[in-house]
């Protein structure tokens, strides 16, 4: 799922007392140090913050490679720090077209890396389809089986995991497999859900899983079109359907740094929806207006079919042996923070170790907001905790 931009927006009192954080921190100790570093990285802090920061970081050297998996390779790409190294990560995009490519990713994975973690991306193939399938989790599974293999990055065989959007809660699961018992230290879910179906049901009401409503971000219905074409309109119109789909969701890809293609984009989409024949013209039509209130509820029968296999949320999955962390925003409206909630209740009640934050500094997976000192400090806190295993 698509990220927003990165943005230095933190407001000055949690600006200074990150500052005084990473100034003083060690009182606390230095993993907090580390976290709070993180923090300010992420943000595109700059300043004093930035520059005490920086005592925190390594540089980092990039190289592409290739990971098996069942269902062939994998791109993917390592992050190595110049020096010592600590816990290995791998860091899984969510749905996105350009997977270990996206320069958001890149960047996030920079700044992982910069505080000396090694970080693997991988990109599942169904990922960078739009698709969310039981295939993506075994990929994820099949990556953090290979990186747990390899001495140079996981010396005692034991890695970290990470997943944004929709990876997040499939990062979980895989997690929670046998094969990867004993090999990972702790899971990170970043904006991601518990329960696949509940959530695509959000994105067609708006209801989320404690009964409250948030509007639905549109981008999400056209994902879950894009799955359920085939049972939406006749077969020859399939094809069609799933083209026009996917231009729309090429301009939105494009709409995060290039304004002008992506609106290019957007008006072939229109072009294509009043060349198709109906039905799929009408769903086009909707999906051009982002009118979630007509398509949501023609798509709402099906989201049990396109998301009910247990190997797609983690609520319905066995839990991972290690702790899970689970972060939000507390305004997402791609996968609402109730999700988070949700899923912490439930992996607690299963006797795993979970550890929640709902943030206002974050949007749907991205450090972009101001707020107060307190959440500062807590964004400051959870990371730590990350870092720290």
């Amino acid at each position: 799922m698509r990220w927003r931009r990165r943005a230095a927006v933190l407001v000055v009192v949690p600006f200074l007392a990150v500052s005084l954080v990473l100034a003083g921190g060690y009182v606390a100790g230095h993993s907090y140090v580390r976290g709070a570093a993180f923090v300010v990285r992420a943000a595109g802090m700059q300043g004093i913050a930035r520059t005490v920061a920086e005592w925190e970081t390594l540089e980092v050297v990039e190289q592409p490679l290739t990971i098996p998996w069942r269902g062939g390779l994998l791109p993917a790409r390592k992050y190595l720090p110049r020096g010592a190294a600590r816990r290995a990560f791998l860091l899984v995009p969510g749905i996105h077209a350009s997977g270990v490519d996206e320069p958001r990713l890149i960047g996030f994975a920079r700044d992982l890396a910069s505080m000396g973690h090694p970080v693997v991306t991988v990109g599942p193939p169904d990922l960078a389809r739009y698709t969310i399938s039981p295939e993506v989790t075994d990929a994820i599974e099949d990556a953090a089986a290979w990186l747990s293999q390899q001495r140079d990055l996981a010396p005692d065989g034991r890695i970290g995991m990470m997943g944004i959007s929709f990876a997040g809660g499939l990062s979980i699961v895989a997690a929670g497999r046998p094969a990867l018992h004993n090999h990972v230290a702790a899971v990170l879910s970043l904006g991601g859900h518990g329960e696949l179906p509940r959530t695509l049901r959000y994105l067609c009401t708006g209801i989320q899983a404690d009964g409250s409503r948030r509007p639905p971000h549109d981008y999400g219905v056209v994902i879950i079109l894009l799955g359920v074409a085939d049972r939406m309109v006749p077969a020859e119109q399939v094809p069609l359907l799933r083209h026009a789909l996917l231009t729309f969701l090429e301009a939105s890809r494009l709409d995060l740094f290039d304004k002008a293609q992506s609106a290019a984009e957007f008006e072939r989409a229109k072009v294509l929806a009043s060349a198709l024949p109906e039905p799929a013209r009408t769903l086009m039509h909707y999906v051009n207006d982002r009118d979630v209130d007509h398509l949501g509820p023609i798509l709402l029968p099906h989201v049990t079919a396109l998301g009910g296999d247990p190997a797609l949320s983690p609520a319905m999955s066995p839990p991972p042996i290690g702790p899970v962390y689970l972060l939000h925003g507390s305004g997402d409206n791609v996968i609402p923070a109730a999700e988070t909630v949700a899923l912490a209740r439930t992996l607690a009640e299963r006797g795993a170790e979970a550890h929640a934050l709902v943030t206002p500094l974050i949007t749907h997976a991205e450090v972009d907001r101001a707020s107060s000192a307190w959440d500062a400090w807590a964004l400051a806190g959870f990371w730590a905790g990350v870092l720290s295993r």
